[in-house]
């Protein structure tokens, strides 16, 4: 069912631990159960399974319940045993799992979407089901009646839900990149603000409630950082991947941000340092270095008798440029460009060994990721991908 792995020590690697490849269809959510040997799956093929590792080393269901539609994600709340499960049919049910994980006894179920939920979240302090939905829309439950309390119409269907208990605020990510803050009360809300960063759909979200601060990840390949407790309204932009986002977790106690993408990538993100917002890039009609006219400035190409150029922009000053006074790349880790990225001459020279030293590493899973869980207690990490496989990684090479 799933073989044990027995690697060999590597300094600064995620160590990869086990697999669990005995799964009919994608996994489409899950999670390591703290201070046990187990999984909790919830799968496209209806499927929710608890794994617990045998004797043997290996993983095997003790639990194999069979749902009435295609299970999209799920909430598992440890201190209670809580299991919530959203499926394709716009259902959340809930389960209570055993303390020995061997039986699973479901518990109530809502109604709560008329498409296919796409995040489900329980809060305990709260009692709440939160929940979003393909039908665009954001609702929460009580736990204790069943009863819904209240429901939010979004502009696009949701894709990344986050909540801070606080304040009471809820955080959603939708598929046209905006994210909206929401206070919650108990049967009704309020709309905080909304913010666009991305020009791809949000893939995902976490929010850091110590350094009050949430990252969203999207089909553009890039991350921000959004500074809600700052109360400045910065925005620091990550680059570090070549494909969608699809799952991001803090690592609490080391001030790191765990990223993980669709081509199997695994970044660890160094957020103890002070990082620059990206500039906001400036508009003109010619080179702000040369000053040669741009291919659409036909006045001045006309009075110079010079052809136009295309215009580019510089990544750290922000100026629009043409090719022969942007011809040299360099990262930029400070503002987020772990990759190279093109700059003026004029700044290629400012930029010092120091400032390209990077500020996050990079791994590779081996298989597309469609999922990611991080246990922070143990430092693992678990990666479901569309090889139907779930890997099980030792993390605390990397995070430390």
């Amino acid at each position: 069912m799933a073989a044990e792995i027995h690697p060999k020590p590597q300094a600064r690697k995620p160590v990869l631990l086990s697999k669990i490849d005995a799964i009919q269809d994608v996994v489409n959510t899950a999670v390591i159960i703290p201070k046990e040997d187990g999984v909790i799956t919830v799968s496209e093929d209806r499927t929710v399974r608890v794994w617990l590792k045998r004797d043997s080393g290996q993983y095997w269901p003790s639990v194999y319940h069979t749902m009435p539609a295609p299970c999209t994600c799920m909430s598992f709340n440890p201190e209670t045993r809580r299991l919530s499960v959203g499926m394709d049919s716009g259902e959340v049910a809930e389960f209570i799992l055993a303390e020995d994980y061997n039986k699973m006894t479901p518990s109530k179920s809502y109604q709560a979407h008329q498409g296919r939920v796409t995040v489900v979240l329980f809060v305990l302090e709260m009692e709440w089901v939160l929940s979003t939905g393909q039908d665009k829309s954001f609702t929460w439950h009580c736990s204790e009646s069943g009863q819904q309390l209240g429901t939010y119409r979004t502009t696009a269907w949701v894709s990344g839900l986050q909540f801070d208990v606080e304040t009471r605020h809820a955080f959603v990510g939708d598929h046209s990149g905006q994210v909206t803050i929401l206070k919650l009360e108990q049967d009704n809300c309020s709309l905080v603000t909304t913010f666009k960063g991305h020009t791809g759909s949000v893939t995902a979200l976490c929010w850091d409630p110590v350094q009050r601060v949430l990252f969203s990840g999207s089909s553009d390949h890039s991350i921000i950082m959004w500074d809600i407790g700052g109360g400045k309204g910065t925005a620091i932009e990550l680059q570090g991947h070549n494909e969608k986002v699809q799952g991001l977790s803090c690592a609490p106690h080391t001030r790191q941000l765990i990223s993980c993408s669709s081509d199997g990538g695994i970044v660890i993100w160094n957020m103890d340092v002070t990082r620059q917002e990206t500039p906001e890039w400036l508009d003109s009609d010619s080179c702000q270095r040369c000053e040669q006219p741009f291919f659409w400035n036909f006045k001045q190409m006309w009075d110079s008798k010079k052809i136009g150029l295309r215009q580019h922009h510089c990544r750290k000053c922000g100026q629009a440029v043409c090719g022969k006074c942007s011809s040299k790349r360099s990262t930029i880790p400070l503002m987020g460009f772990e990759f190279e990225v093109r700059v003026c001459d004029s700044c290629h020279e400012s930029i010092t060994d120091e400032d390209r030293a990077p500020t996050a590493t990079f791994h590779d899973s081996k298989h597309s990721i469609v999922h990611m869980h991080f246990e922070p207690t143990r430092g693992w990490l678990l990666t479901s991908g569309t090889d139907k496989v779930i890997k099980l990684w030792d993390m605390t090479p990397v995070v430390s």
